[in-house]
C-alpha cells in the first residue's frame, strides 16, 4: 500500500528576521504583523530568548496579548524555541534538579502562549529528556529536539535520544529536524561576504573545495575528525595569509554546514514533530545553492509528513545587502514548488493548517502507541 503523501504546512521562524529586529526597523508586534500581511505564515514560530522580554517570565497580561494578535492577524502557533543553558551562572553549572525546573518554566510559558510544540537542544540526554515527560503532559507541550550540526540523524547521540523515546512511549518527544545538518556545498552568500571582508579569490575556491572534499567523505566519525577538519579551515586560512579568518572558516564549515545525505533523516522520521527548513540564501534562478530544499521537502511529502515547516534563514549573519524578507520569500517559493512537483501541497491557509496540524498531532500519538 502507498504511503499518504504529506501535506506540511508553510511556516517561518522569527529568528529570519533578526538583522531588522535587532536594527529596530519592527517590534514584535510589527514583525507579527508584517509575517501574516506578506503570507510567510501561517505557521509562526518565536525564539524566547530573542523575542519575548523577560522570558520565560511569561505573566497572564503578555499571554493574553499575544494570543489574542496571533489570532487576530490569522497566524497559527507552530513552535516555541527554548534553550537548556546549564551555564547561566558564572560560577557553576546547572545540577540536573536546576535543568529541569529551568525547563519546566520554559514548557510552561509554551503553554501559556499557545505554542503547541517546543523545540530544545540537543544538549539534554535521554534521562533528562525521560524525566521532562511529566512535564510535557502537564502542560500540553510536545518536546521537539532538535537534531542541528553538527549532529545528524544517524549520529550515535540522536540515535541514543530515539531509542529512548521508544522506551518510553510518549507522543510528547520527538525532534526537530533541523536542514543545516544536510547541507550539500558551502554557502554562496558565505563566500560573498569574506570577499566583501577581503579575502583573496584563491583562498575562496580553497575553502569551497575543502568543504566539498568533507562532504564527499561525510559527517566525521567521532570528535577527533571534526577536530581535525577544523583544523585544516584555520590552517587553510594562515596558508594565504588570512589567519583571522580560520576560527569563522572552521565555526561554519564544521559547525553550520552539516554534511549529512538527505535520506538520512529515515532514521528518526516518525518522531519528528517539527522542521527547521534552515537555509543560507537564493541564488539568481530562484534557488537555494547549498541546500537541497526541494529533494528535502520531497523526502517530508513522501513520507507523510504534515507537521509544520518554519524557513530558518540563517544567511542574515553575514548578509547585510539583501532583504531577508525577499529572500525568505524566494524559498518559500520554491518549497511550494517541491511540494507540487512530488503530487503535494504547502498548505498556506491558517483555518486549513490548523485542522492538518490537529492530525499530525493525533497521527504522532499514535505512532508513540
Amino acid at each position: 500500500m502507498t504511503a499518504q503523501l504529506g501535506t506540511p504546512v508553510q511556516g517561518v521562524t522569527l529568528y529570519s528576521f533578526t538583522r531588522a529586529f535587532h536594527g529596530r526597523e519592527y517590534d514584535l508586534e510589527g514583525l507579527i504583523r508584517k509575517v501574516a500581511a506578506d503570507g510567510y505564515g501561517p505557521g509562526l514560530e518565536v525564539i524566547g530568548f530573542s523575542s519575548l522580554r523577560g522570558f520565560p517570565d511569561v505573566d497572564d497580561r503578555f499571554a493574553g496579548w499575544f494570543r489574542d494578535l496571533v489570532d487576530e492577524v490569522d497566524l497559527v502557533p507552530t513552535s516555541l524555541a527554548i534553550n537548556a543553558d546549564i551555564g547561566i551562572h558564572r560560577d557553576r553549572l546547572l545540577n540536573q534538579d536546576e535543568l529541569i525546573e529551568y525547563m519546566r518554566r520554559q514548557i510552561e510559558a509554551a503553554a501559556r502562549l499557545g505554542f503547541p510544540v517546543a523545540r530544545v537542544q540537543i544538549s539534554l540526554t535521554p534521562d533528562s529528556m525521560e524525566q521532562l515527560v511529566p512535564i510535557a503532559e502537564q502542560y500540553g507541550v510536545t518536546l521537539a529536539l532538535e537534531v542541528h550540526a553538527d549532529q545528524y540523524a544517524s549520529h550515535p547521540r540522536i540515535l541514543a535520544l530515539r531509542d529512548r523515546y521508544e522506551k518510553v512511549g510518549s507522543p510528547l518527544l520527538g525532534f526537530t529536524m533541523d536542514w543545516g545538518a544536510t547541507v550539500s556545498g558551502f554557502a554562496p552568500s558565505l563566500i560573498e561576504a569574506y570577499r566583501r571582508r577581503g579575502a583573496g579569490e584563491e583562498l575562496l575556491a580553497a575553502v569551497a573545495d575543502l568543504w566539498n572534499e568533507f562532504y564527499a567523505a561525510g559527517p566525521p566519525a567521532d570528535q577527533t575528525e571534526h577536530g581535525e577538519r577544523f583544523g585544516r579551515f584555520i590552517g587553510l586560512a594562515a596558508q594565504h595569509g588570512r589567519p583571522e579568518l580560520g576560527i569563522d572558516f572552521g565555526i561554519n564549515g564544521t559547525g553550520l554546514f552539516g554534511p549529512a545525505r538527505v535520506d538520512d533523516w529515515l532514521e528518526i522520521m516518525p518522531w519528528v514533530r517539527h522542521v527547521h527548513a534552515k537555509f543560507f540564501g537564493i541564488d539568481e534562478n530562484g534557488e537555494e545553492p547549498s541546500v537541497p530544499v526541494r529533494d528535502l521537502i520531497a523526502l517530508l511529502v513522501e513520507n507523510g509528513y504534515s507537521g509544520a515547516v518554519s524557513s530558518e534563514y540563517e544567511g542574515w549573519h553575514w548578509n547585510h545587502w539583501q532583504s531577508p524578507f525577499d529572500i525568505v520569500r524566494g524559498e518559500q517559493a520554491v518549497q511550494r514548488s517541491a511540494a507540487e512537483g512530488v503530487g503535494s501541497r504547502m498548505v498556506t491557509d491558517a483555518a486549513e493548517a490548523r485542522a492538518v496540524l490537529a492530525t499530525h498531532h493525533a497521527a504522532a500519538m499514535e505512532v508513540a502507541r
